[in-house]
């Protein structure tokens, strides 16, 4: 340490003498003291790294590092996690939370969350219930399958079934089905966390049945199938379907599971979606163990969902790993909801159905409605003009499938398109668009209608924005 940089920190100013400025003075008085005291520390820290580091060659202002702590305290007392606008027209959109709730889960979590609950308690009997009653019905009449189960996540799902039935024995898959997703969720680390081996047959692009009955051993456990939810591999390309590798299975008194992944329960052929399977299918193919998300292509909350026999699943719900998997309230009172819809025939409800079934019609009406709003409001600031393209369902489901759209495309005349894009994330709510051959564009499709008004003003400052 010099002694030019030892002179410099003593400049660095008491806190005390801060604490009397107006401002920090105001945030003590709403009993933010140790707030206050602990950012304050945080800034006078980082100024003494700064000199002693020579970054720093003298102290800020008082004001400065006021408006320093403020900041800092500003930034622990709001909240982190907040409401945005999805202009990118990716509906599954994982890094905005995937699928957003129905209005039915929202209320039903306030209907729950508010106050107590019969969670794990049997109104019948008046003695400690099970959680999973609530929904394991509504998913067996979904599912066709004989019991369910809920975790925290998909990724959860697996790893604990794999755990409950085949630990410490082998497990045979497919070379073109040991995925990895988003997250570095990778399927043979899984199943070695779950304390069973992986067996490998095949090639990459061609499994035949015969690779799985000649890997068969006295200590075979299961039949791992795996939807590829987030590729395709096309082309000189085979693989066993379901019902065969369940019939292999059986006559050799193997189980067999399939991770389904997105988790589809219904058809969505009419909305021009083909290839994905859904629970129901997979069960009536044969599948004893079937494994899906909750948040994405079923339209719910984050959640892993196992359905299946009862020979398998039982003992599942015994488990002590479960405890540390189960979910809660919250989880059960919007899957509850979400699946209720489905029972009903109301599925246009679920948002991520109303968005992949909304047609280029409507989309077309709906973007030159925010074209027109953004011309008035910004006028000759920016070049905005309609365009055709495509949306994405997102979230590893149908990897290739586009949904045509059409877009609001934006260039600005005084700042960059980047530049434009870094603003909107700033508004409250931040706006998320994409950018495309230097143009910002705003899909309709993932815009909720009551968000355009929203959308329209928050641009029109961003645009005009002095900086």
């Amino acid at each position: 340490m010099s002694k030019k940089s030892t002179d410099i920190c003593k400049q660095i100013p008491k806190v005390d003498k801060l604490f009397a400025h107006e401002s920090l003075a105001e945030l003590i008085s709403k009993g933010l003291r140790d707030v206050v005291l602990a950012s304050t520390r945080t800034v006078l820290n980082q100024i003494r790294k700064d000199v002693l580091a020579a970054r720093l060659e003298e102290i800020p202002d008082d004001g400065e590092i006021v408006k320093a702590i403020k900041e800092r305290v500003e930034a622990l007392t709001r909240y982190s996690l907040k409401p945005v606008i999805n202009a990118t027209g990716v509906v599954l959109h994982t890094n905005l939370g995937r699928s957003p709730l129905s209005k039915a889960a929202l209320d039903n979590i306030l209907r729950v969350a508010g106050g107590y609950s019969n969670l794990e308690y049997d109104l019948k009997t008046g003695e400690r219930g099970k959680r999973y009653v609530h929904v394991e019905e509504l998913l067996c009449q979904l599912c066709g399958s004989e019991a369910a189960l809920v975790v925290n996540n998909n990724a959860a799902a697996v790893l604990f079934a794999l755990r409950s039935v085949a630990f410490g024995r082998e497990v045979i898959v497919s070379r073109g089905e040991l995925i990895e997703i988003g997250g570095s969720f990778r399927m043979p680390e899984i199943m070695a966390q779950s304390g069973s081996k992986l067996i490998e047959v095949g090639t990459t692009n061609r499994t035949h049945l015969s690779d799985y009955e000649r890997a068969i051993n006295e200590n075979t456990a299961l039949f791992l199938k795996v939807h590829p939810s987030n590729y395709r591999i096309v082309g000189f390309t085979i693989s066993p379907s379901t019902a065969e590798l369940a019939s292999l299975a059986h006559a050799r008194e193997i189980a067999f599971m399939e991770d389904l992944g997105s988790g589809c329960l219904v058809d969505l052929s009419e909305y021009g979606l083909y290839g994905e399977p859904t629970a129901k299918g997979v069960i009536e193919a044969g599948a004893d163990i079937v494994a899906f998300s909750g948040d994405k292509l079923l339209g719910g909350p984050q959640m892993g969902i196992i359905v299946g026999k009862k020979k398998f699943l039982e003992p599942m719900q015994q488990h002590p790993l479960l405890r540390a998997i189960r979910v809660d309230k919250l989880s059960l009172a919007a899957l509850e909801a979400t699946l209720k819809l489905y029972i009903s025939g109301e599925l246009a409800q679920i948002p991520v159905f109303g968005m992949v079934a909304c047609d280029v019609k409507t989309l077309k009406r709906r973007a030159n409605r925010i074209k027109r709003a953004l011309v008035k409001l910004v006028g000759e600031r920016a070049e905005i003009w309609i365009a055709p393209s495509s949306s994405r369902i997102g979230g590893g489901s149908f990897p290739e499938a586009e949904l045509p759209t059409v877009v609001v495309a934006m260039l600005p005349r005084q700042i960059s398109v980047d530049e434009l894009s870094k603003r909107l994330l700033a508004c409250e709510p931040p706006i998320i668009a994409r950018i495309e051959e230097d143009a910002l564009l705003l899909d309709p499709r993932t815009v909720f209608p009551e968000q355009e008004r929203i959308l329209v003003e928050s641009i029109h400052r961003a645009v005009g924005a002095e900086r």
